[in-house]
């Protein structure tokens, strides 16, 4: 798990207090003479952004002996300023920490200073003193949503996860509550932290937030191959992990391909079988030879049971409207949603869910949603997903198709 550890210039920027070296013309403290005389052609470069000629002059000044307690603040006010500007940053957080704690420092300037001393720590990796600074601000009421982040890499890059964690799930929670779209490197940063503490709840749920807000394949790809390890002991439920793996077209592996078509073979379905093995030769899955022809073959074998259970239908469609239960029911429909006929898949596992008497009323919900959506009925088949109940794992796909038909 990587973070982003970029800082905001704007972060750093904030540090550029300029009002604060107008101390140089008015105020009740006053600098030296000697200091005043090296301080004001540096002003007057920093004004002009000559950083390494402002420096020259701040430098020359704090050689000097015998520099009043004001002269030594203003020193270090100018010398905060130009190394930042400068981007001598680790020089700019010396500089900037002797300010803040002086009783010189105006009090409406240490939010900002504040701010800015987190932002320049963790630039040079001084992760501790970034922390302190930042949980400064954040007791203070003034850190921002930015800073609040920053903290939370800073610990996570510390390998202190739980902080971290505790940082920055607050804020995604807060940004998810205000209904506000999380950021996506804040969202990676809490999935970190859930790897990192081995939480398997709290990787789970995380991933479920990155496909909502940012479906992309890697996302999807990470939530599902997790999900197919979970139902490996159930050929059912990996039956249905596999379909949503499909729709989402990220089965890549000839070995992905070949175990769903198996999957469906041995569950009833040799049509969902053939449309599987076809998309794996099309994508070009099977690119080993001994892999293409043991695949070619399955094929043939599967197309053969295709055509005969097709010719099947409209038998096994008549037994099942006839029938008192709602067994015959869905396995028409799971027959028809195979051969890619959804409108009829869908009215037959609805007669099955409404007669009843089914082994896995679950499942066949689940299937029923799946057949709504790819015959465009939306609205139907999210109703039909937040009605699966029974089982975990199924319960848990029916929420993700939900979050994939919402996308």
């Amino acid at each position: 798990m990587k973070v982003t550890v970029t800082v905001a210039a704007a972060i750093l920027g904030a540090a550029l207090l300029m009002t604060g070296t107008d101390a140089l013309a008015a105020g009740k403290n006053t600098n030296s003479e000697k200091v005043a005389k090296l301080l004001v052609p540096a002003q007057e470069a920093l004004k002009n952004k000559q950083y390494p000629a402002a420096l020259a002059k701040i430098h020359e000044a704090a050689a000097l002996p015998d520099k009043t307690p004001f002269d030594q603040y203003t020193i270090a006010e100018f010398g905060c300023n130009a190394n930042i500007g400068a981007g001598n940053y680790a020089d700019a957080a010396k500089d900037c920490e002797a300010r803040i704690d002086s009783s010189y420092m105006p009090q409406a300037d240490v939010p900002q200073l504040t701010r800015a001393l987190l932002a320049l720590n963790f630039q040079v990796k001084n992760y501790d003193k970034a922390i302190d600074f930042g949980q400064r601000a954040i007791k203070g009421g003034f850190a921002t949503d930015d800073n609040k982040n920053l903290v939370a890499q800073a610990y996570y890059l510390k390998g202190n996860y739980k902080d971290s964690y505790k940082i920055e799930s607050a804020l995604v929670d807060q940004q998810v509550h205000a209904g506000q779209q999380p950021k996506e490197d804040a969202l990676k940063l809490v999935l970190g932290d859930c790897v990192k503490t081995e939480d398997t709840a709290c990787q789970q749920h995380t991933m479920e937030r990155l496909v909502t807000y940012y479906p992309k394949t890697e996302y999807w790809s990470n939530l599902l191959f997790s999900m197919r390890r979970q139902t490996s002991n159930n050929d059912t439920n990996t039956l249905q992990t596999y379909r949503l793996m499909n729709d989402v077209d990220i089965l890549k592996e000839a070995g992905d391909y070949n175990e769903m078509a198996q999957l469906a073979l041995e569950a009833g379905s040799p049509g969902e079988a053939q449309k599987v093995l076809e998309k794996g030769f099309d994508k070009g899955a099977f690119a080993d030879q001994r892999v293409k022809d043991r695949n070619t073959r399955l094929l043939e074998t599967v197309k053969k049971q295709a055509a005969t259970d097709q010719a099947a239908l409209p038998k096994l469609e008549k037994d099942a409207d006839a029938a008192a239960t709602g067994v015959k029911s869905a396995a028409a429909g799971f027959a028809y949603y195979g051969y890619g006929q959804y409108d009829k898949a869908a009215d037959l596992l609805g007669k099955g869910v409404t007669k009843g008497g089914l082994s896995n009323e679950a499942n066949t919900r689940l299937l029923l949603g799946i057949a709504q959506l790819k015959s465009g009925k939306k609205e139907e088949a999210i109703k039909t997903f937040k009605s699966v109940k029974g089982d975990p794992a199924l319960e848990q796909l029916a929420g993700l198709w939900v979050l994939h038909a919402k996308g």
